[in-house]
């Protein structure tokens, strides 16, 4: 069974489009999503609707902050969140379709297991909030305490920065292993990259592949100008949240 496994499409609707058509075009009908649907981007409600057709859906801290109340986040990111929630809840939309929307959000899990596979979006630790970033190989203590807590391999997003790591602290990059790595018996970690906001230096949307052990990273091209130019037409969304999708940051 092949499966794509997706992340951090943060409401650009262009950029998932392109993603979900690349999925189809490999005849894939099994797609995962990793969280944090909403929140930066000009389309959550198209966004939601989309994802909704998933066959898997967790809860990221983004979804979670337009739910509750945003927790730890930069002012460009909270106020992307309460414009978000507003479009959520705009009375010129379907109450049915917000409705709907919110009944969505609001019962995603934080985490999903499935034949010694774990599916989070931070970490095994913390599946909402805890980053694990390439550097963190340097810190023994906290990535062997995140390992202990998995079975055998773990899927996540957050970061924005897609690679494996492995338990003899390696963080491998999609580059470093021409953009495919086979599952063996050492535990790993994989972060699947982000659909709507990479920040690994490729403007490309990145997701993951997951065949039997072996995982693909594919990177799509899509049209960032055109969701540039609404981020840049919402006053409520600082310009800065479309620069960084020219450079990939």
């Amino acid at each position: 069974m092949k499966r794509a496994l997706i992340s951090d499409i943060h409401s650009n609707l262009e950029a998932l489009e392109a993603v979900l058509a690349d999925i189809r075009q490999q005849g894939i009908t099994e797609v995962y999503c990793l969280g944090d649907i909403i929140g930066y981007g000009p389309n959550p409600r198209e966004c939601i609707d989309l994802v909704m057709q998933c066959s898997v859906c967790l809860l990221g801290n983004h979804d979670q902050g337009a739910l509750f109340d945003p927790e730890g986040f930069n002012s460009g990111a909270e106020r992307a969140i309460f414009w978000t929630r507003d479009q959520l809840e705009n009375p010129a939309g379907n109450p049915d379709d917000n409705a709907k929307r919110w009944d969505f959000l609001g019962e995603l899990p934080r985490n999903h297991r499935e034949n010694g596979f774990l599916y989070v979006h931070g970490s095994a630790r913390n599946p909402l909030n805890e980053y694990v970033f390439p550097e963190d190989i340097y810190n023994q203590r906290k990535m062997e305490k995140i390992f202990s807590l998995i079975e055998h391999h773990c899927f996540q997003g957050h970061t924005h920065v897609p690679g494996v790591f492995t338990q003899s602290m390696n963080f491998l990059s999609p580059e470093e292993v021409n953009y495919s790595y086979r599952l063996g018996d050492e535990k790993t970690m994989v972060n699947v990259g982000s659909v709507g906001q990479p920040r690994d230096g490729d403007p490309r949307s990145c997701y993951v592949v997951l065949e039997e052990n072996q995982l693909a990273f594919r990177r799509v091209a899509y049209d960032f100008e055109k969701t540039i130019k609404k981020i840049y037409d919402t006053p409520e969304l600082d310009n800065f949240l479309g620069d960084r999708l020219r450079e990939g940051r």
